[in-house]
């Protein structure tokens, strides 16, 4: 009884602040007449997404940006967004360690180390400028995209803009929350006791996992150095390269947990293969330094959270409640 008590007394918590309605729908106002638009539907517990208003959701828009996404014409080595971004690994890929292509409609900051904030547009921008270093030649000879383009945004000459927007269009539609626990906390199913308690676990001041990866999309937009390293240089100076703060040093991003069980390997360096890693590091192997997160640094947490086995082994098996295989599973977002 007094978990249950705990568990409902953790979601008045943190669902306090959100709309009341069972979901939630972004209502954009459509600026044309010739493109079907679209709304993005979310849980009530999400946040508000990210738009640009220059930038409406449309059938066509995400069409185009499916079509791109998949396409190496992108590139100049013959790879596409989907190389690094596998469906059935939630939109990541375990030899390049890219950040999972899920719910950064919600997001405001990109990379592991930050290096592009703002909004999706702006990161599809440094994806198309900078990393893949697009030759927009190529599209707009192309016998398919001049068209595709010209009905999406109106424009004869296809420009960089233009392809990031359409990504960044596709992009938001990469929504995943229909794993099990949201059944659960749609109150469709229960779960285990083991998955309970890890719930419980990870929600409150034993495992702490909450503060950073809080309930929703499971991350919180923000960076924080969790005690992976002690000693600092190159890229484990994490978001210290990119604002050359000291208080950055050490620090990225934080991922989501969503679909974490399909995600591996872990961390910005993917130094872990497994949840297991990834759990006992906590448990017992952060290493301390002057930006180590305040969350690490509590007295309770002076050797770790000391967790035992059966506790470890619920709290992973409340993680695999993150799975959502409808979302790899999504003909709609699979290769046109």
């Amino acid at each position: 009884m007094k978990k249950i008590l705990f568990i409902t007394a953790v979601l008045s918590l943190s669902f306090l602040s959100c709309r009341k309605e069972k979901e939630k729908t972004l209502e954009l106002t459509p600026a044309g007449e010739t493109l079907t638009y679209v709304q993005l539907d979310a849980p009530y517990y999400f946040p508000q997404a990210i738009f640009q208003s220059d930038n409406l959701l449309s059938k066509e828009g995400i069409a185009l940006g499916r079509r791109l996404y998949y396409d190496s014409i992108l590139s100049n080595t013959g790879k596409s967004c989907s190389s690094c971004h596998s469906q059935s690994l939630a939109f990541t890929d375990p030899i390049s360690n890219s950040m999972p292509h899920m719910n950064l409609a919600w997001n405001s900051k990109f990379l592991w180390n930050g290096g592009v904030e703002g909004t999706l547009e702006n990161a599809m921008d440094f994806e198309v400028n900078i990393f893949f270093n697009t030759n927009v030649s190529k599209l707009n000879n192309s016998t398919i995209y001049p068209a595709l383009f010209k009905k999406v945004f109106g424009t004869t000459t296809i420009s960089s803009k233009e392809i990031a927007y359409a990504l960044a269009q596709f992009i938001r539609t990469q929504t995943s929350y229909n794993s099990k626990l949201d059944k659960y906390l749609k109150h469709e199913i229960m779960l285990s006791p083991s998955e309970l308690s890890g719930f419980v676990i990870y929600n409150s001041e034993k495992g702490d996992c909450f503060h950073c990866h809080s309930l929703g999309l499971f991350n919180d937009d923000s960076y924080h150095n969790i005690g992976i390293d002690s000693i600092f240089s190159g890229v484990k100076l994490g978001r210290y390269n990119v604002t050359h703060n000291p208080n950055d040093i050490g620090k990225f991003k934080t991922p989501s947990l969503r679909n974490v069980e399909l995600t591996a390997p872990y961390m910005h360096d993917g130094r872990f293969l497994t949840l297991e890693e990834v759990i006992e590091h906590y448990n017992t192997k952060v290493k301390k330094s002057s930006t180590l997160d305040p969350i690490l640094t509590k007295p309770s947490h002076e050797f770790g959270l000391q967790l035992s086995i059966p506790q470890k082994a619920d709290l992973l098996a409340f993680l695999k409640t993150l799975t959502d295989t409808t979302f790899i599973h999504n003909s709609e977002l699979s290769a046109p």
